[in-house]
């Protein structure tokens, strides 16, 4: 494998449904696609989002999540732990290769017919915690940077299992998910930096109204509100 592809390794999607009594709808359950699913600009047909104040939309269509980060957490949570498996932290395009520290904001990938765009890296929120049954997975998802990615959809087409990943464009090698998801969940950012990464093409609008408070000086931002991002 080189370093600018990969194969789509599942393809997950979700019905919101209320999984936990106690709280709201959530379509974080995925199951795995029969076969090759319609990508449009708000994802994949099929595939819901129960919040659509905090999930999807058209910044958020696609959710990607590197497929051997799960080897890891096995070994840091324990094997036995029934949601670490590809598709188990509801993500909907599970691939091993690329991870949060080589794609960059605003990368321009092509799957399958579909041509997509990398806004931002997955800040969680408590259903990551309730899903994998694991209290503390969200707070780990932090600490580790291992959050996977979202895109937006530049041309709907379709993807299946199979398909190839491949990177088309890259315009901010400087900014990789890893690097930008870490400052989206510092409190107290230098207001140089945020405005930097204000401007980077290709960054989530939500994302660019953060940082831009963020670059307000005297401004102090809440890293738990981020996880109410999802």
């Amino acid at each position: 494998m080189d370093r600018t592809s990969t194969t789509v390794a599942g393809l997950f999607i979700g019905r919101a449904e209320r999984i936990w009594p106690d709280r709201p709808p959530s379509a974080i359950r995925k199951v795995r696609a029969d076969g090759p699913m319609d990508l449009t600009i708000t994802g994949f047909t099929g595939d819901e989002q129960a919040d659509l104040r905090v999930h999807g939309g058209p910044e958020k269509a696609v959710m990607q999540y590197p497929l051997q980060h799960y080897a890891v957490w096995k070994d840091e949570m324990g094997a036995s732990e029934p949601g670490l498996r590809a598709g188990g932290f509801g993500e909907n395009i599970s691939a091993a290769g690329f991870d949060e520290q080589t794609v960059c904001i605003g990368d321009r990938f092509r799957i399958g017919t579909a041509f997509v765009q990398v806004t931002q890296g997955r800040t969680p929120c408590w259903k990551l915690n309730r899903h994998t049954g694991i209290a503390r997975m969200a707070a780990e998802f932090v600490r580790t940077g291992r959050t996977g990615w979202y895109y937006r959809v530049l041309e709907p087409g379709w993807v299946g299992q199979g398909d190839t990943i491949s990177l088309v464009e890259r315009h901010n090698p400087d900014w990789t998910v890893a690097r930008v998801t870490n400052a989206r969940l510092t409190s107290r950012l230098d207001t140089a930096l945020a405005r930097e990464i204000v401007s980077i093409p290709g960054l989530s609008e939500n994302w660019q109204r953060s940082f831009g408070r963020k670059a307000d000086a005297g401004y102090r931002d809440d890293p738990e509100a981020a996880w109410r991002d999802g």
